[in-house]
């Protein structure tokens, strides 16, 4: 006759095989893949770049589904809160890690304690672009010269308060002593067409919703915030080069999931984001698109967010940015 004690245990076991079974199969169904941006922008594309890919590697469908506000801060608590099972999942930028706890003084989760990042899936460099029309500078140093003389200083669009489009605008402005006045828009698109009608001056944002315009022409492309020269965009020097040096500024995004999802889903899901970045094909559509496929370690996407978060600081602290 069985005891309490051993029907207990074996209760226990056939849940923990029951589980190590689940996590063995793991995915059986579609998976939702949050985006925390509005559908059209530039981390939406590349979030349907990487659900494309992780389809192929995983078997099954992965749905992208729009949650946009509060600087991502909605999409991103969406997967916070979500059930450990690996079937919600979403992108998050940089901001959400490391830039949105130093702008609100209240955020509905904490990106150490509520989230775990499997990979950091792309990077994209920021551009500095001017509108051909409107400013005659064709450098990086020539608009610093135009812009201080500009009565009144420049104008500057971005994509939002504390986006990295404004942290960088604010960091050169400050850096070359030019007068500047932000003007933020809810996205780039947005904010290119009001430098085309020459109402904003200047702006410095993701390479991924400029490179269309600036392959057309109507903006001139001042420099770019990597190390070494874009792949696609080889004609257009780094921001180094182009006279302002210790300016290498990314923003990338992980592929997250709630924290406590069991640890052998978030190894799997690493390696597929890792494989979709190793593929040519797909590292091709993130270039055509304006990022770069990183595919990092859970680690290294770990190790990276740790390193940028006192630099991201700063420059909040600099802009003197809030978002209350």
């Amino acid at each position: 006759m069985f005891s309490r004690r051993m029907l207990l245990g074996s209760a226990g076991a056939a849940v923990l095989a029951g589980k190590a079974s689940a996590q063995s199969t793991y995915p059986d169904r579609p998976i939702r893949l949050i985006c925390p941006y509005p559908a059209g922008g530039a981390t939406d594309v590349l979030t349907r770049i990487l659900a494309d890919g992780m389809r192929e590697r995983l078997g099954q469908p992965v749905v992208v589904e729009n949650r946009s506000g509060a600087g991502g801060n909605i999409g991103v608590d969406v997967v916070a809160k979500a059930a450990p099972d690996g079937y919600t999942l979403g992108t998050a930028p940089v901001g959400n890690f490391v830039i949105n706890p130093f702008l609100y003084s209240s955020m509905p989760y904490d990106p150490v304690r509520d989230l775990c990042s499997m990979s950091i899936a792309w990077e994209v460099p920021n551009v500095a672009v001017v509108a051909s029309k409107h400013v005659p500078a064709r450098t990086l140093k020539d608009f610093l010269v135009w812009a201080k003389a500009k009565r009144g200083g420049v104008t500057y669009g971005t994509s939002g308060v504390g986006t990295s489009a404004h942290l960088c605008s604010e960091l050169l402005f400050k850096r070359a002593g030019v007068a500047c006045t932000h003007v933020p828009f809810r996205s780039a698109a947005q904010v290119i067409p009001a430098m085309l009608s020459g109402d904003v001056d200047f702006a410095i944002d993701n390479l991924a919703s400029y490179a269309g315009i600036i392959q057309q022409g109507e903006m001139t492309a001042l420099g770019i915030t990597t190390e070494k020269r874009w792949p696609t965009m080889q004609q257009v020097p780094t921001m180094a080069e182009a006279g302002m040096p210790d300016f290498v500024v990314t923003a990338w995004s992980s592929l997250i999931g709630p924290a406590a999802l069991p640890a052998a889903i978030q190894e799997k899901l690493s390696a597929a984001v890792q494989a979709v970045a190793a593929d040519p094909v797909v590292r091709q559509r993130f270039l055509v698109a304006g990022a770069q496929a990183i595919g990092t370690t859970i680690a290294g996407a770990r190790e990276r967010a740790e390193r940028e978060r006192p630099m991201w600081k700063e420059m909040v602290e600099l802009s003197g940015a809030r978002m209350d």
